[in-house]
């Protein structure tokens, strides 16, 4: 399998943070510190190998990584890749067997640079896929969750030398439910290596490229800048996607609660939306949209607010009084669209009863 990727240069990988913070929909933790990592890493002589999940054994095992926990939590606990990495090697010792790879749980936000900061002490190749195809909260809003595979072992580590593994769970809620409990007892933040997952799962049912996505997103952002023309169009441009609104941030009221940071932001429309607002909830990531009190979108797609000038993307953490911003969406896979996926990615999983309509029907 080695050799059968590509090494990314340091460009790529900035791109793939500003890009993944993109797909993050406000969620999956800001990328900058573990970029601040892989920086350090790479002057160390680390060099991040990308491979397709096509070069993978049927039988290999990949390491599925992420870290979990509150956003808000995550500004102030900073990222290590020994800590990132242990769970990893816990999680191969109980198996008895090497992982041959190694690839995030979701490719928004800072988990998507997870598995880089893995591998940066692991040796192992990085898969190009995820299982998200952005962020999500929770445990069970995954490809694989909606596939119905095994959803353990699981291994939780933190800082202080503490780790947890759940042998077995009964549902992927549960396991969501003994793993959020853990991780909120140890400061509601901490790296996990979930369910190892072999090759011919991978390739089957997780979300493929989307490493490559989020470069490709990042790199269109970093052009239009450097050209002086609009970074938020070209990121649009670059994914067929949408700008919904326009405006300022007017109001935002956000709390940390069992492991999440759970609230709402208030957007004053400018330009084209003056005399409107948008009210976006969020639970770790934007979950919906309303427009004067009405449904304008929600998950599954991607709903994510950047800043106007620059395109970069702001999270849920983050967002602040009087930035002015771009509310855009972006497209998912079709796997997240279908009945089964939307008992566990809809609206109506996060607590909305309304009806998922999608804003790109054709695909």
């Amino acid at each position: 399998m080695r050799g059968s990727g590509r090494e990314l240069s340091a460009l790529e990988i900035e791109d793939l943070a500003a890009g993944a913070w993109i797909l993050g929909a406000g969620g999956g933790g800001n990328p900058y510190h573990a970029l601040l990592n892989l920086r350090a890493e790479t002057a160390r002589g680390f060099r991040a190998e990308v491979i397709p999940a096509a070069a993978l054994g049927d039988e290999d095992l990949v390491a599925v990584v992420s870290t979990m926990g509150a956003p808000l939590v995550g500004e102030e606990r900073l990222p290590d890749p020994e800590v990132a990495a242990r769970p990893v090697r816990i999680l191969a010792e109980r198996l008895g067997r090497d992982f041959a790879a190694v690839m995030s749980l979701e490719i928004g936000g800072a988990n998507a640079l997870q598995s880089f900061m893995v591998a940066a002490r692991t040796g192992l190749p990085v898969v190009d896929a995820d299982c998200m195809g952005r962020a999500f909260p929770e445990a069970q809003m995954t490809t694989f969750a909606i596939a119905g595979l095994r959803n353990y072992p699981f291994c939780l580590a933190d800082i202080r030398d503490n780790v947890v593994i759940v042998e077995r769970a009964a549902s992927w809620q549960w396991q969501e439910r003994l793993g959020r409990v853990a991780v909120t007892e140890v400061g509601s933040i901490a790296a996990t290596a979930k369910a190892p997952r072999t090759g011919r799962e991978i390739k089957d049912h997780a979300v493929l490229g989307s490493v490559s996505r989020a470069i490709r997103i990042g790199a269109a952002r970093r052009r239009a800048k450097a050209a002086g023309s609009d970074p938020v169009a070209a990121v649009l441009a670059s994914e067929s996607g949408l700008r919904l609104f326009t405006g300022k941030v007017s109001d935002i009221a956000r709390r940390t609660t069992r492991g999440f940071l759970r609230g709402k932001a208030r957007i004053s429309g400018l330009g084209p939306d003056r005399g409107a607002s948008l009210e976006l909830h969020f639970q770790n990531e934007f979950a919906a949209a309303f427009r004067d009190g009405r449904p304008v979108a929600t998950t599954p797609e991607i709903l994510c607010v950047v800043e106007s000038a620059t395109g970069e993307a702001l999270g849920t953490e983050v967002i602040a009084y009087g930035q002015r911003v771009e509310v855009i969406a972006l497209d998912v896979p079709f796997a997240l669209k279908t009945p089964p996926a939307l008992e566990l990615v809809g609206p109506r999983a996060f607590g909305f009863d309304l009806d998922f309509r999608s804003l790109f029907p054709a695909s």
